[in-house]
């Protein structure tokens, strides 16, 4: 399931260099203007075009040129950091996942931010803790993004708000429509990480500590956790096929009236309400007890530290997160915003009805764990969680859980 990551960054590194005759050795702080490049992840709404042209229009001598990685968080991140780790000065604007910023900061792979030259204070608090690492800001909030529970209005009365009403109402449906009940993104993948988190959090628990120093995963939460999951595929009212979902098949399922009730993101609002009206119902994550808590997603924008133009990319960065473009990133691209403000218009609810139950999420949201070896951390939580969802028995959680607490804190000690 898993690609090896060092034989994956050399093929990339190896067709990088190539392809762009950039041997490296990029210096480090030598700040200037001029062009920059934007690396991010492939742009699926077309909207990011006509943001950069109006920056190109008013800024002939320091045009940015879009640079598209590929659509997975996971070949992203692989792709920056190959030419990073070469010194590369390829790329000057990098955006980056949330969970990204402890890692790429460690490395010395992107600049401190100076915190007075962006309007923190207007931003989603948990949205900025995310682009800080040991006290510094490292990159600026672009998206946010937070984990909703979609719902069929026309077969629900009322959303559940924990898991036993979740269970009961997929269970009912499941029976008497003949279709699935519940489904998040369960295959082997971030994705998986991000479920089995936002169930622990849901279950009033934490993988790791705040400053990612130890695993405060308690065993008895994370099987609570992994009974939630491993109960419905027994049960029936979680599809076996959802083991093989990332974002788009979950969205599909669901909004093809496959599914009752479905874990997303966001952006699966727009297709859903297309296809389904004022059968399109949308709430927050159900808990143990009570709501529950989403995982924090989004990306942040960073400054590589080898850029030749580092000027140029703090200013860019600050016009792309300006109140004006925010508003387009909602309106155009159909991305949770930054921008506290922007959640509490009133032309904007009416077009995204969704936006208080968003911000309320949002507001309620934690982070993944916080770790310069966060990539090591999630493949372990996901392959476990895949192993168990795989043999879902009654004991099958026990022994996931320990040996699962056993290698993450093996990656906290030797960080």
């Amino acid at each position: 399931m898993f690609r090896s990551l060092p034989v994956l960054l050399a093929v990339i590194l190896a067709a990088g260099c190539a392809a762009t005759g950039d041997e490296g050795g990029g210096e480090k702080g030598t700040g200037g203007t001029g062009p920059i490049t934007f690396a991010t992840g492939r742009d699926t709404t077309a909207y990011l075009q006509p943001l950069l042209d109006r920056w190109n229009q008013a800024h002939p001598a320091e045009k940015v040129t879009l640079l598209e990685l590929p659509e997975a968080a996971d070949e992203q991140r692989a792709q920056i950091a190959a030419n990073l780790q070469a010194q590369s000065s390829r790329y000057d604007v990098l955006g980056l996942d949330v969970v990204w910023t402890a890692e790429f900061a460690e490395n010395g792979w992107i600049i401190p931010l100076e915190r007075g030259l962006f309007p923190l204070d207007r931003f989603l608090p948990p949205v900025v803790e995310t682009a800080v690492y040991k006290d510094k800001l490292w990159a600026v909030p672009y998206t946010s993004n937070a984990g909703l529970l979609y719902y069929r209005t026309d077969l629900v009365r009322k959303p559940p708000r924990t898991w036993a009403e979740l269970r009961s109402q997929a269970r009912q449906i499941t029976k008497k429509h003949n279709i699935g009940g519940y489904a998040g993104q369960f295959l082997a993948y971030e994705g998986l990480t991000v479920n089995f988190s936002e169930a622990v959090q849901s279950a009033g628990g934490q993988i790791v500590s705040d400053d990612g120093t130890e695993v405060s995963l308690d065993l008895a939460t994370a099987e609570t956790a992994l009974d939630f999951l491993l109960q419905g595929l027994r049960e029936g009212w979680i599809p076996k096929e959802s083991l093989s979902f990332k974002e788009e098949e979950s969205r599909l399922a669901f909004q093809e009236g496959r599914l009752a009730f479905a874990r997303n993101w966001p952006h699966a609002y727009g297709p859903a309400k297309a296809e389904l009206g004022e059968k399109l119902g949308v709430t927050r994550l159900p808990g143990l007890t009570g709501p529950g808590s989403s995982t924090l997603g989004g990306a942040n924008l960073a400054v590589s530290a080898y850029s030749k133009h580092q000027h140029t990319a703090q200013e860019f960065i600050r016009y792309f997160t300006s109140l004006e473009n925010e508003r387009r990133v909602l309106t155009e691209g159909s991305f949770p915003p930054v921008w506290t403000e922007l959640y509490d218009d009133p032309a904007l609810i009416k077009r995204f009805p969704y936006l208080p139950v968003l911000k309320e999420t949002i507001l309620a949201a934690q982070p993944r764990p916080v770790s310069a070896n966060y990539n090591q951390l999630s493949l372990v939580i996901a392959s476990s969680v895949a192993k168990a969802l795989g043999n879902p028995t009654p004991e099958t959680a026990d022994d996931v859980a320990a040996s699962m607490k056993s290698e993450l804190e093996e990656i906290i000690r030797t960080q």
